[in-house]
């Protein structure tokens, strides 16, 4: 009781203090989403499948999906059959929210509850279930190759005495139901167990002791639960209805922030996931610590693990909960103080185009101007399809912003970004081409252009080629394509450049592509990143790419290009370049 009542003042509480924290829009968005039907309706859903089932952990890797939902849902299950039998057998003690957990010590045996047998089956399977996913628990400790995990996180003393008290409780309650299966009934497993240390242990020194420190092992993990990685238990509930009432984070530590890092379950799967794990000395850069180190309120740390990742997104794909993890690092660096001031007096001097009837722009950004050979391959694609465009940023033009943005400085980034959208619909286009991954991203999330369609010239030059009018020929090359970050993980495209290269030759896959591809280490993401540890992930993505043993390599992001090309034994190419190499009428290209 002491245990339980602790837990929920303080999940009440920590609930109010977030809450608080939101900004008032956000915070509308959340309570009208508690009287929203669909909502309601969808936050169970979630909450059933994430919270108890671990449907997302499943799917990633089914031994820990089990682990994790044979404890959760299992232990659900317990309470809410422990329930039924307080309805039933003795309706006028539901209401002591303890007695259906101990349920078998204070109801003895009657004519009534032998007939529950199927109840006692019931209880027995489900805590036999519950002990293989303890035993698979501790296996992991010791050993979490043998579930599919090269890595674990290291945990500290609370979080251990916490874990043992966790790992004790379901031991100790068979032992205490088994004790007790003579005088308040049992099954298979209970009885078992009764039957086994009947011959030597007597009634009075085993069943009171057995109740004892199953309720002792209870309580000592609900009071620690605040201060462990097991505050995900009740925190999930919460971090899915916040997620799904649309709200984000804007501060690393308050609001729907500290939901998302009590939530952090510290399962470890982003530590293997994380590209800067090719070096064990950057393994505490890895997701999981940087939300540990938030929790601790360790500022140093905090600032260090944020600016050094690589914002490739590959934790968030890989973590179970949904963590957004790369948005918490964004939050993060925001706040820090800039060394410098900046003058933005520069952008009232750039004259926005005069507007005329262009249905079509082009835009490079600047990873594209510094490989020049993507924008010359892509400008000739576009001449052949006699399509009027202009190439809005031929001359250098400006950034799209999303490196400030990268490097938290927020104010600036939404600059550059009112200007560049000035001078985008001054041209009165309907279409914006755009060749780097990077400026897509940022043109479709941060900006506002109504009337323009923004698309990557992947999906662009993929429609062509279905429509006709970029005719290819086929070869007898085995290419493999190099999933760049932001346009696959970051904006969900992986289907057209594919299509794209099966059009032309034999695409083969890298050992880990699509959601799993691995960063090319060039990422503009890393503001500390030494070029030393860039290159061992380089090179780390080069043998993934080559483990099917293609001729050439294509990627579709000028920053993935000029990595790899400095670093891959093969030719490494630009999608754009293919297309050109591959047309059948070549000769108007040249």
């Amino acid at each position: 009781m002491v245990g339980m009542v602790f837990i929920l003042v303080y999940c009440l509480l920590g609930l109010i203090k977030m809450i608080y924290q939101l900004p008032i829009r956000d915070r509308n968005k959340f309570l009208l989403s508690l009287i929203t039907p669909t909502l309601i309706f969808k936050n169970i859903k979630d909450i059933l499948l994430t919270v108890l089932l671990h449907v997302k952990m499943w799917k990633k890797n089914p031994l820990l999906g089990f682990m994790h939902s044979s404890i959760a849902f299992g232990w659900f299950c317990i309470i809410i059959i422990g329930h039924i039998e307080t309805l039933i057998y003795v309706p006028h003690r539901v209401k002591l929210f303890y007695y259906p957990i101990f349920f078998r010590y204070f109801v003895m045996s009657t004519h009534e509850t032998v007939r529950g047998a199927f109840l006692c089956f019931l209880m027995d399977s489900i805590l036999l279930i519950i002990l293989l996913g303890i035993a698979l628990a501790v296996i992991k400790r010791i050993r979490s190759s043998i579930l599919g995990m090269r890595r674990t996180t290291k945990q500290s003393l609370i979080n251990n005495v916490a874990m043992i008290a966790l790992w004790s409780i379901f031991p100790l309650r068979l032992l205490a139901e088994g004790f007790t299966a003579g005088i308040s009934g049992g099954s298979f497993l209970t009885k078992g167990v009764s039957d086994l240390f009947g011959n030597f242990f007597s009634n009075d020194l085993k069943i009171l002791p057995s109740w004892w420190a199953y309720s002792i092992s209870l309580g000592v993990f609900f009071v620690l639960l605040p201060w462990t990685r097991y505050m995900h238990i009740p925190t999930e509930a919460i971090y899915i209805m916040f997620k799904n009432a649309g709200i984000k984070a804007s501060h690393p530590t308050k609001g729907y922030a500290l939901a998302e890092i009590y939530t952090c379950p510290s399962c470890g799967l982003c530590i293997d996931a994380c590209p800067m794990g090719t070096q064990k000395k950057n393994l505490p850069y890895s997701s999981v610590y940087f939300i540990r180190q938030l929790r601790n309120k360790n500022k140093e740390k905090i600032e260090e693990i944020a600016n050094k990742c690589l914002m490739c997104g590959k934790c968030v794909e890989a973590c179970p909960q949904g963590l957004d993890s790369v948005a918490l690092k964004l939050a993060q660096r925001s706040l820090i103080k800039p060394n410098t001031k900046n003058d933005f007096s520069y952008l009232s001097r750039i004259e926005l185009p005069k507007a005329k009837p262009e249905k079509v722009l082009y835009y490079a950004g600047c990873m594209t101007q510094l490989t020049p050979t993507i924008s010359r391959s892509v400008t000739k694609l576009l001449d052949i399809m006699n399509v009027d465009y202009n190439f809005i940023d031929e001359e250098g033009g400006m950034c799209c912003g999303r490196p400030m943005l990268l490097a938290g400085k927020t104010y600036e980034a939404e600059r550059i970004v009112r200007k560049n959208s000035d001078m985008i619909l001054a041209t009165g286009a309907s279409t914006l081409i755009v060749s780097c991954p990077i400026c897509y991203k940022m043109f479709k999330e941060k900006y506002n252009l109504p009337g323009i369609n923004i698309i990557n010239y992947t999906e662009y030059f993929d429609q062509k080629v279905k429509e006709g009018k970029l005719p290819l020929k086929s070869t007898n090359k085995k290419y493999v394509y190099h999933d760049p970050c932001e346009l696959g993980r970051g904006s969900g495209i992986y289907k057209q450049p594919r299509e794209i290269i099966a059009n032309i030759g034999y695409l083969v896959e890298a050992d880990e592509s699509k959601n799993k591809s691995i960063c090319c280490g060039g990422s503009l993401g890393s503001l500390t990143l030494s070029y030393e540890d860039r290159t061992h992930i380089t090179d780390l993505a080069v043998r993934n790419l080559l483990f099917n043993k293609p001729d050439e390599i294509v990627t579709a992001c000028p920053l993935c290009y000029k990595t790899f090309s400095n670093n891959s034994p093969i030719k490494v190419k630009d999608i754009s370049q293919i297309l050109v190499e591959n047309i059948t009428n070549n000769n108007k290209l040249s």
